[in-house]
């Protein structure tokens, strides 16, 4: 799965979701894709794929007390969910803001999206091998299981 498909993936999720709101689920797929893009660190740029550093986005879940939640997205076993208020920390509310305004969104129906989102889109994108791009390959992901598995 390339990362375009991620972004529509992880837009679909964020339309699906019930605690986007009605607001959440009539957005545009593309415009959603696109904010999710640069929210989530690619900066919505064509070249890097429309981009998604997941790898940045498990670090910042790593150097929290999220470590449990991220290896539940990375293993293949259920997802553990993430509340609300962890996807504010994890982001800042300075960038829920910002996404939350693009979109048209209350920060309540951006954050709450995500919460449904980011779970299925960090498992999509570590399923297919993706992911170990965006990490930084090997030593990436080796690195990245370190801080996670505390090795």
């Amino acid at each position: 799965m390339d990362m375009s498909d991620l972004i529509k993936m992880g837009a679909s999720a964020f339309i699906q979701s019930k605690l986007s709101g009605d607001s959440g689920s009539n957005l545009d797929s593309g415009a959603l894709g696109s904010a999710l893009s640069g929210l989530l660190g690619g900066g919505g740029s064509s070249s890097s794929g429309g981009g998604l550093d997941i790898g940045s986005l498990l670090s910042g879940m790593t150097s929290g007390d999220l470590g449990s939640i991220a290896k539940s997205w990375l293993g293949d076993g259920d997802n553990k969910s993430i509340s609300t208020d962890q996807v504010t920390n994890m982001l800042g509310a300075d960038k829920i803001s910002e996404f939350a305004s693009k979109l048209g969104l209350s920060e309540k129906e951006a954050t709450g999206g995500l919460a449904d989102a980011l779970p299925q889109l960090v498992d999509k994108a570590s399923s297919g091998g993706s992911i170990l791009d965006s990490i930084g390959g090997i030593s990436g992901a080796i690195g990245l299981a370190s801080k996670l598995f505390g090795r």
